[in-house]
């Protein structure tokens, strides 16, 4: 049988009833349309959370107190975990690779300027944030770099803290409470908004020292470093390993460099994605379940068309092939509408809802055609098998 023929017989077969071909290629489609447009959210999700992450920069290592082990048990539940102290930060910058040092203490409290009075995220922070995180203030300066254990009382305000508070007068110079002890405010933050859940602009930063005072804190609870481009991470992470070690007596500290973090939050977020596409090629299962059942309808109506073609020489491969090629060509047909709906919807979406992230990655589309040719191929294996065995002349006399 020519290529020519085959195109013929299955464009005609399809082509007598539109109806039933159309309803049973939109199981298809809507099939494809789910799993590309559910991995687009999950891929945009994704994409916007590493990017949320990395905004910072790439060359940050996080040090918190106590030894994650193998089981994620801190020895401190076990012994002693000396606190990291400011001592410990300061000693970090002896490194040679260090840009910036964070030391890091966080807690909410009650602050208060000119009458009002609003609660708020309070950072404890070194004056090397801005430079670590990449934000700075947007009036004023930033928290100099006096003594670490004793610094002088300023504050700096978010933008969001500064609104609430001061209105549109310039907050230089307030007097701002924080859990009751007096600041002076030296600067207010640019806006930055949410970074993995916290709003940086409804904050208040103040020296570290005074954040473990606010708080009755004996030590930080993270010190992030910053070293410089280019330097191998494993001379990073072994060069604050010494200088801690030295200083404590054991490794009592867990650090994590992003680079750990990234990988974990991208190997979780993927199989987020993954899981979401998996529950859309459920539908998938529909549109099999209408090919094999129009296939095999159409296998009884058309005994006289099998045992004609058969009397005519065709094989029992060549029978088989054409009912395959029907199962193909509507599974084609939805997998392009699928598609086309999918890639459409998710454009729409990030159209109308411009804060929606929504990422297509052209292998979870790949992914999703294929799955939608395959599943299609296979509810037609069974009704061709039948079709193919057909007896010419049983088929011939029952048409």
């Amino acid at each position: 049988m020519r290529a020519a023929d085959l195109t013929l017989l299955v464009t005609g077969a399809l082509a007598a009833r539109p109806a039933r071909t159309a309803l049973t290629a939109l199981g298809i489609a809507v099939g494809v349309a789910a799993v590309v447009l559910l991995t687009a959210l999950g891929e945009g999700a994704r994409r916007y959370v590493l990017a949320q992450f990395t905004q910072f920069g790439t060359h940050l290592v996080a040090i918190n107190p106590g030894r994650t082990m193998t089981h994620g048990v801190s020895t401190g539940i076990f012994g002693t975990v000396r606190p990291l102290t400011l001592s410990d930060a300061e000693a970090l910058r002896s490194l040679p690779w260090v840009r910036g040092v964070v030391p890091v203490v966080q807690g909410n409290a009650e602050v208060e300027a000119r009458g009002r009075a609003r609660r708020t995220m309070v950072l404890g922070v070194g004056p090397d944030f801005p430079r670590v995180f990449a934000f700075g203030p947007a009036v004023g300066r930033f928290l100099p770099a006096d003594d670490v254990r004793a610094p002088r009382p300023f504050a700096v305000v978010g933008a969001t803290v500064r609104r609430e508070l001061f209105g549109d007068a310039s907050p230089l110079g307030a007097s701002l409470r924080v859990a009751g002890y007096r600041f002076r405010v030296i600067g207010a933050m640019e806006p930055k908004g949410r970074v993995l859940g916290f709003d940086l602009d409804d904050a208040v930063y103040v020296p570290a020292a005074w954040g473990l005072e606010l708080f009755r804190r004996e030590g930080l609870m993270e010190i992030d470093v910053m070293y410089r481009a280019g330097t191998p991470v494993r001379e990073v992470t072994a060069g604050i390993r010494r200088v801690l070690a030295a200083r404590h007596g054991r490794e009592d500290f867990t650090l994590t460099t992003q680079d750990q973090m990234l990988q974990v939050l991208g190997s979780v977020l993927r199989m987020l994605t993954f899981a979401v596409g998996a529950i859309g090629a459920v539908s998938l299962l529909v549109g099999a379940v209408g090919i094999l059942t129009v296939l095999v309808i159409a296998v009884s109506e058309r005994r006289g068309e099998i045992g004609l073609l058969r009397a005519l020489g065709a094989t029992q491969a060549q029978v088989l092939g054409l009912f395959l090629a029907e199962a193909l060509a509507v599974a084609l047909a939805g997998c392009g509408a699928g598609l086309g709906l999918g890639l459409g919807l998710a454009g729409l979406l990030a159209a109308l809802v411009p804060g929606l992230p929504v990422g297509v990655d052209l292998r979870f589309v790949a992914l999703a055609v294929a799955l939608g040719l395959s599943v299609g191929l296979a509810a037609g294996i069974v009704p061709a098998l039948r079709a193919a065995r057909l007896d010419p002349v049983e088929a011939l006399r029952a048409g």
